[in-house]
C-alpha cells in the first residue's frame, strides 16, 4: 500500500509522469474539460470532494513552481483565492482570463474534475523540480 497520503491511483499515475514545466488542472463540477485532455472525475455529489480538499492533497505528491488562476477567481471567489495563496505560500501566482484558462486545458497533462459548486473554483499547476 502507498505510504503517501494521496490514494487516487489516476492522479498519482499523472504526477509520476510529469516533468517540469508540466500542467495539471483542478476544477469545480461545471469547468468544460477539452475532449482530448484527461479527465480525471472524482465528483460525487455536491461539493464532495471539495475544491480546497483536492487541492490540499495533490500538493503532498506535486512539486509546484507555479500557480495560474483565471481573474474571476480573485474578483468572484475571493475566499477560494485566499486558501490557495494560504497552500502555496510563496510559490509564484499568475492571472489570466477565465477564457484563457480554459483555453490553457488543452496543455494539461490531465485535469481532475471536483464535485466544487463555487464559481471560478480552478486552478492549474505548473510541475516545478524537487532538486
Amino acid at each position: 500500500m502507498k505510504k503517501t497520503a494521496l490514494l487516487n491511483s489516476q492522479i498519482c499515475e499523472v504526477i509520476s509522469k510529469m516533468g517540469h514545466k508540466d500542467m495539471l488542472a483542478i476544477g469545480d463540477c461545471g469547468l468544460p474539460i477539452p475532449d482530448n485532455t484527461r479527465r480525471i472525475d472524482i465528483a460525487l455529489i455536491k461539493n464532495i470532494p471539495g475544491f480546497i480538499d483536492t487541492l490540499k492533497s495533490v500538493l503532498t505528491e506535486l512539486q509546484i513552481e507555479e500557480v495560474i488562476l483565471a481573474k474571476e477567481t480573485f474578483d468572484n471567489s475571493h475566499d477560494v483565492y485566499t486558501e490557495i495563496k494560504k497552500l502555496v505560500g510563496d510559490v509564484k501566482i499568475s492571472f489570466i482570463s477565465h477564457e484563457e484558462l480554459k483555453s490553457e486545458l488543452k496543455q494539461c497533462k490531465a485535469v481532475i474534475r471536483t464535485g466544487e459548486q463555487t464559481a471560478y473554483a480552478n486552478v492549474i499547476l505548473k510541475s516545478g523540480v524537487v532538486f
